[in-house]
């Protein structure tokens, strides 16, 4: 099995395991954010990433990447300012599932390079890859803070495993955080960890591949607006009437948990759904969202 150094094509000043990607969001920005700083995020954004930024004193600016979820390297550049600390970066996505190209990450380089700012990448969703093999932010910025963990890959979303590599700067500083707050992550998990390593877990890609395939053409059958996820196993339609709430309330009552789109982004336009289901699970919902379309 490769490395995660041979797969992103270089080596690392210093690494780190934390407690999940989430632990590793905190520590990174206890560490990079002083007061008024900006942190420009994604939008739509994992729902983390605005809260974190302001609970330690920032100010969090979106990029804007509707409607195709894709980067755009003018619209970013143009909201850096003098404050601007470090750009968020998720590829595959929570929760639209996109996956970024080649072009995309190195624009994201060129630009963080260009005005010394910090990179955070978000990869806990690297296995889920459908359409070509992940690539890595950490593979184009030296600049980069790469986080993931074992979640998603490996089911162990309770056992709170998760690692940042980047450079010894930032990473010297979320050790020390680290020992002042969450100590460690679980020791039984790091010893579970080491035999996970080892367990091929492509067959799970490769089943999530179909399910993707079914939510998002039984959406595009139905005549929602809905853009193909390249990864993770969300995909974010647009609502068909009315706002985000009105529409996942009519859902609810019709036993159909989806989840509003403003609650992972500035706008009210879309609903996240999660096909992390059974293959009749996804058919049952799927018949739901057709009545609802009809409305």
């Amino acid at each position: 099995m490769s490395t995660l150094a041979e797969e992103v094509g270089r080596t690392f000043e210093s690494s780190m395991i934390t407690c999940g990607v989430s632990g590793g969001l905190v520590l990174a920005f206890m560490a990079l954010i002083e007061e008024g700083d900006e942190v420009l995020c994604p939008d739509p954004y994992f729902v983390m990433y605005k809260h974190l930024v302001r609970l330690f004193g920032g100010e969090p600016v979106f990029y804007d990447t509707y409607p195709d979820f894709l980067i755009r390297g003018d619209e970013i550049e143009a909201l850096i300012t003098p404050r601007t600390k470090a750009i968020v970066v998720s590829s595959p996505s929570n929760p639209t599932g996109a996956v970024h190209s080649e072009d995309e990450l190195r624009e994201i380089a060129r630009i963080a390079d260009k005005h010394n700012i910090f990179v955070i990448s978000d990869e806990i969703y690297s296995l889920f890859s459908y359409d070509a093999p992940h690539l890595s932010m950490a593979s184009y910025s030296e600049n980069c803070l790469l986080l993931g963990g074992f979640s998603k890959s490996h089911s162990l979303t309770g056992w709170r495993l998760g690692y940042a590599l980047g450079p010894a700067k930032i990473l010297d500083e979320m050790i020390k955080l680290q020992q002042f707050t969450f100590v460690c992550a679980p020791s039984f998990a790091q010893s579970a960890a080491l035999s996970a390593m080892d367990v091929d877990t492509s067959a799970r890609r490769d089943e999530y591949r179909l399910k993707r395939d079914l939510a998002y053409n039984g959406l595009r059958e139905l005549g929602y607006t809905v853009e193909k996820p390249g990864g993770a196993f969300y995909i974010f339609p647009q609502v068909p009437w009315g706002t985000d709430e009105e529409f996942v309330a009519e859902a609810i009552k019709n036993k159909l948990l989806i989840i509003p789109g403003s609650v992972f982004s500035e706008k009210n336009t879309h609903f996240r759904i999660s096909y992390a289901a059974e293959d009749e699970t996804i058919k049952q919902g799927l018949d739901v969202l057709k009545t609802l379309i009809e409305k």
